[in-house]
């Protein structure tokens, strides 16, 4: 899909339909956003929902009179986690000034924040408002079930409900391989929906319209992972370009190139997402934790409160893995995650700096204490 806002007007805008005073409803406007929003509209002002980032200079927003274009200039802060996004219920002028500003924007329930791929590490917030995070997994490809549970600890920790959607299934040659991937990934993702489904045939796609008809919806993952085709058929019309997967590298290129919020005709509103070709955490430890929740619990169990989970006695978490209760590669991924989201919280709070020095220190004079007792034997 082109980034220009005219390809937007021609295509996905005209999925939107014409609005009235009562159906920003449609958009998840309810008692709450009204509540919020009551001071402003004693000053005249509008509210409306986004639909489009373009670039951060300017927004389509849908109003009580339809799609507007409007202005981001006095909401577009440094701060990266404070920009206006896809999602946002944003407060707009009144008719009759050209152009038209957003002024502010009403607090988010939720927002999803992934690191960015920069040297800064910066938060980029991908979508604002959301009730489901929906992670589409391609099954043309082999399951990566570490980048899974990446995406699933950034949904958890967005506040909103994580659904992983596997891609492709037609290309899966029968019932009972289909079953066992299914099961595979239940296994990454405990108390999280994981629903197979052929766009392209329509198989399941029904199963999840449901789960999405209430509430917002984004929906993330890789390119080629099928995500526009899913996002035509949700919205059973094709509001979203698709293009073939490369051949030789069985990746997609970047389809979406910006984020959309699409109406679907079951209810809800879907904000498809741009291919993520980098899934950094940002923040994200409570996250990393549910999605972990069986070494979470059997860490509480554990001799010593700070146990490390490597060699120290009475370590649950190590009987678990001899017993075969937990599997090597569980806790690999969830060691993995755990240090790259203490790394990225260190970087902004010198709390959590200093805390990471002292174990560093404790677990240098621990490894050199062993070395030492370790010659003392040989001796």
């Amino acid at each position: 899909m082109s980034s220009s806002s005219s390809d937007f007007s021609s295509s996905s805008a005209s999925a939107v339909p014409a609005v009235g005073a009562h159906a920003l409803a449609a958009y998840g406007w309810d008692a709450d956003w009204e509540a919020a929003f009551a001071p402003y509209a004693e000053r005249g002002l509008l509210p409306g929902r986004v639909i489009r980032v373009d670039r951060g200079s300017c927004d389509l927003v849908v109003t009580e009179e339809g799609v507007i274009r409007a202005d981001t200039t006095f909401v577009t802060p440094h701060d990266p986690l404070r920009v206006i996004c896809t999602g946002d219920w944003a407060v707009v002028d009144a008719p009759g000034g050209d152009p038209r500003y957003v002024r502010d924007y009403l607090p988010r329930r939720t927002s999803f924040v992934r690191s960015t791929s920069s040297k800064r590490s910066e938060g980029q917030i991908l979508a604002a408002n959301v009730d489901h995070a929906v992670i589409a997994v391609s099954l043309a490809a082999e399951l990566d079930l570490g980048r899974v549970e990446r995406f699933l600890a950034l949904g958890w920790e967005s506040g909103a409900q994580p659904v992983v959607v596997l891609t492709k299934a037609d290309l899966v040659p029968d019932a009972a391989s289909l079953g066992h991937l299914v099961q595979d990934v239940e296994t990454a993702a405990p108390g999280v929906p994981v629903l197979p489904v052929s766009a392209a045939h329509g198989d399941g796609v029904d199963v999840l319209a449901a789960v999405v008809s209430g509430g917002t919806s984004v929906l993330l993952g890789q390119s080629g992972a099928g995500k526009s085709t899913l996002a035509n058929a949700l919205a059973g019309a094709d509001v979203m370009d698709v293009r073939a997967v490369r051949d030789v590298d069985g990746k997609g290129r970047h389809t979406t190139t910006t984020r959309n919020l699409i109406p679907l005709p079951g209810g809800g509103v879907l904000i498809d997402t741009p291919g993520l070709r980098g899934v950094g955490l940002w923040d994200a430890g409570s996250g990393v934790g549910q999605v972990f929740a069986e070494i979470e619990e059997l860490a509480g169990g554990c001799r010593f409160q700070d146990c490390a989970h490597v060699a120290e006695p009475g370590c649950a978490v190590l009987a678990a893995l001899e017993d075969g209760t937990l599997h090597q590669r569980r806790l690999d991924s969830y060691r993995k995650l755990l240090r790259e989201n203490q790394r990225i919280v260190a970087k902004t709070d010198a709390r959590v700096r200093a805390e990471m020095r002292r174990e560093w220190r404790r677990r240098g004079a621990e490894g050199k204490a062993a070395m030492e007792a370790k010659r003392g034997r040989l001796r």
